[in-house]
């Protein structure tokens, strides 16, 4: 459909919880002088301007990042995740906000490389004006499932593939799975990091049964509510689901997810972390 535009909601909770696990996986990645590679199947544009009319629309910000850049006890661990927000903004003052490319590229080291997929026409071009001449990055208009199925397995043998498509349709569950299957052959030591919205539970938890069947170890649930689960239209609650998490990643997330519930939704949030396959 090609109808999802992300700057309606740059910075909401979503992008928090998913942007924080996506800093922890390069941040563990990091530890080994090794190169690796970051891929995207759903890049979006890049960086967004929350004083852009879209962003104020919907005003989403407001409740997610502005709540944590207000605070001023922050965690240790989402330190890179708040540098990758700094580093676009002069001050303290919060105006742009990283999308999950600009969140990799504050991490990437020297010897580290990025690939970026994004299809929709309006964003794409604003994507290739982002990392004009960065050698680090390769952009794709291209379908963001097929590249991945033509890049995998990487010459770096180590790296994270974000998948986070928008789920306009209902098919896109079933084809967050159909990927991960068919990537796992071809590069069983990645890490995969699937971001999925609760607006119907039973999408979620019918994902999550076909992720289980597929004979994979080692996959984490880790998800961040800001209102109890309802029938009517809405986003309540957003999750990550990362396959070959780094062993830290479970005591960081029971660390950080109480310190973002009391600061996004302390009267009406919730916050989950268990293994849907354990090692």
């Amino acid at each position: 459909m090609l109808s999802y535009r992300h700057s309606f909601h740059a910075g909401n909770h979503a992008d928090v919880i998913k942007h924080i696990v996506q800093s922890l996986i390069l941040d563990a990645l990091k530890q080994k002088d090794k190169p690796f590679v970051y891929h995207d199947t759903h890049s979006g544009v890049g960086r967004y301007d929350l004083t852009h009319e879209w962003s104020e629309k919907t005003g989403e910000y407001k409740q997610g990042i502005e709540r944590v850049w207000q605070q001023d006890t922050i965690p240790q661990a989402i330190q890179s995740y708040l540098e990758s927000i700094k580093v676009l903004n002069n001050g303290d003052a919060l105006r742009y906000y990283p999308g999950s490319p600009r969140v990799a590229r504050a991490q990437l080291r020297q010897q580290d490389r990025m690939v970026l997929t994004e299809l929709h026409p309006a964003d794409y071009p604003l994507l290739e004006q982002e990392f004009h001449r960065d050698r680090q990055v390769k952009i794709f208009k291209e379908d963001g499932f097929k590249r991945l199925k033509a890049s995998l397995p990487p010459q770096e043998r180590r790296g994270l593939v974000l998948i986070d498509p928008p789920y306009e349709l209902a098919r896109e569950y079933r084809d967050v799975v159909q990927a991960i299957f068919q990537s796992h052959k071809r590069w069983a030591t990645g890490i995969y990091a699937i971001w999925y919205p609760v607006v119907n539970r039973y999408d979620i938890e019918d994902m999550i049964e076909g992720l289980a069947g597929l004979g994979i170890r080692k996959i984490l649930q880790i998800e961040l509510g800001v209102s109890p689960d309802t029938n009517e239209r809405g986003m309540t609650a957003s999750g990550m689901i990362v396959i070959n998490p780094p062993w830290k990643l479970e005591s960081q997330m029971k660390e950080i997810l109480p310190f973002l519930k009391e600061a996004i939704a302390p009267a009406t949030g919730h916050w989950k972390v268990d293994w849907i396959v354990p090692e």
